[in-house]
Parts: structure tokens; C-alpha cells; sequence
């Protein structure tokens, strides 16, 4: 596997890939690899000829207070799962390399609607930040496919969006969320829990479990979010919000059949996200 730190290697890399008429596939990340990472590398895979994996800890995502300075840094650990994985080509560009003019005077792109909202709510401006570095990546890459976790569900709703909106000619995959036994959805961040923390985390994941049953047998929604609302506090979580939205992240109607259960969650410093997608009863 070849690690690439600057845009021009980057295009001659690509360049001849695709002179050779390779499909060439990209997993976007931050690093800090676990399972979870290494399934969407594993889609990239078998949907690609040339698997592409970046690794870029984007300081444009993360607000104020958030832990930008403390986000695990792991690019040995990382550059090793990948080529174990079959990732052929790794770009990890410094900031200064992405943003070269600084943030300040960066261009940005913002997909309305739909960025708003649920952790577009409880973390302002986060969403653009992904928004710009992903269509900078899909820019510098020219990928065939992209595969994104359905973890990070309203994410990957907005990076559908954007590809739609801006006629971007890649196919955006949403792979399955990769679980602990416990059920806990991996995510770099479970690493902040403590060993308490990490007991009572996969709750949330019991609880949402709990309420799709409800609510895919009929139960009324909001007495139904009521209960879990209660559920996650009496756990030990400060919820940031617990709601039921379309499949399509638009408000659940009369007609609404297919559709998702979302959660944000806080467990000490630690921000945990959650999702089901269920079938509503006619």
C-alpha cells in the first residue's frame, strides 16, 4: 500500500489507474481505524478495483469545545489495518495541505435542509465542514464509488444530497453499522469511556431495540419517544435528542412506511450516536 501526503502524487497515482481502466473506489476517514472502518474498506473492495482510503482528522467539522486536539491520532496503527485489509492507496494530507489559505478564507459548501436538525442542531456549522472536505476528496479522488457507515446516518443523507444536487458522478454506499457483542455501535469515540462508562453504553443500542418494536407494532410515536426519553436518562445518558424521522430524514407522515430512529447521546465527555431503521405499521 502506497501513502501519499501531497495532491500531485495523489492525481499521477490516480491518472494512471485510470488509464488502466481501474474502477476506483474511496473510503473516506478521520483514522483511529476499528471494525467498523475496516467493513466499508471490505465494500470498497468488492465494488472497486482500486480501494483508496484517506485519513484526514478535519478541523472544519468540529465546533468550539469539541476535541479536535484530542482526537486520536493513530496513522501506524491505521496504515497497517488498511493494507491487511487490501486498501491499495492511502492519502493523508496535513490541514495545511487541504487548507491552504486557512479556514477563515476557505470556500464551503452547505447542503440546506437536511444538514439541519438532529446533530446538525447540537453541533452548528458541523455538517458543512463535512460537506466541503468530502467534495474536495470526491474532486481530488474522481471516485467511481464511496462508501460511508449508516452510523452516522444524517452524514451520509447529506453526502447523498450534495452528489445529487451537485451532479457529482459517484455512487454513494451506505454500509451496515458494525457492532460490539454488546451491541454498541464502533465508533472511534467509545474509546473516551471509561470502563463505567462503556458498562451501561450499549443501552442505548437495547433501548432503541425497544422502541422500534413499539412503534413497528403500532404504539403511539410521541408517548413512545416520551418512554424512551425516560429509558436513556434512567441509564445513566443525557440525551441530546431521540427522534423518529422518514428513511429519507423528512418528517414521519400518515403514509410514512419506511423509516428511522435516531439518538444522540452523552455519556460523561463522550457524544454516542445511534439509529434503527424499522417498518411503521399501515
Amino acid at each position: 500500500m502506497r501513502t501519499l501526503q501531497e495532491i500531485a502524487p495523489l492525481r499521477e497515482a490516480l491518472d494512471d489507474a485510470r488509464r488502466r481502466g481501474l474502477r476506483i473506489a474511496l473510503v473516506p476517514t478521520m483514522g483511529n481505524l476499528h471494525e467498523g472502518h475496516l467493513a466499508l474498506v471490505a465494500e470498497a473492495s468488492r465494488r472497486g478495483d482500486l480501494v483508496v482510503a484517506s485519513i484526514f482528522v478535519n478541523p472544519m467539522q468540529f465546533g468550539p469545545g469539541e476535541d479536535l486536539d484530542a482526537y486520536p491520532r493513530t496513522l501506524a496503527e491505521d496504515q497497517q489495518k488498511l493494507q491487511d485489509a487490501g486498501c491499495q492507496l492511502l492519502f493523508a494530507p496535513q490541514a495545511a495541505t487541504i487548507y491552504p489559505r486557512g479556514l477563515e478564507a476557505q470556500t464551503r459548501v452547505c447542503v440546506p435542509g437536511i444538514s439541519e436538525g438532529l446533530c446538525g442542531g447540537d453541533r452548528p456549522g458541523h455538517f458543512d465542514g463535512v460537506a466541503t472536505v468530502v467534495t474536495m476528496l470526491f474532486h481530488l479522488v474522481q471516485p467511481d464509488v464511496a462508501c460511508f457507515g449508516k452510523k452516522d446516518y444524517q452524514q451520509l443523507a447529506v453526502i447523498r444530497r450534495l452528489v445529487a444536487d451537485l451532479h457529482l458522478p459517484v455512487e454513494v454506499v451506505g454500509v451496515p453499522i458494525v457492532r460490539a457483542e454488546d451491541g454498541l455501535a464502533l465508533s472511534s469515540r467509545n474509546g473516551y469511556l471509561d470502563a463505567t462508562q462503556r458498562a451501561i453504553a450499549p443501552a442505548l443500542y437495547r433501548t432503541l431495540c425497544t422502541l422500534c418494536d413499539a412503534l413497528e407494532n403500532g404504539a403511539d410515536m410521541d408517548a413512545t419517544l416520551d418512554d424512551g426519553l425516560s429509558r436513556l436518562e434512567g441509564a445513566g445518558f443525557d440525551p441530546d435528542y431521540l427522534e423518529l424521522r422518514a428513511a429519507d430524514l423528512g418528517p414521519v407522515s400518515a403514509t410514512t412506511r419506511e423509516a428511522v430512529l435516531l439518538a444522540a447521546v452523552r455519556l460523561g465527555p463522550t457524544r454516542l450516536i445511534d439509529n434503527l431503521s424499522l417498518t411503521l405499521p399501515r
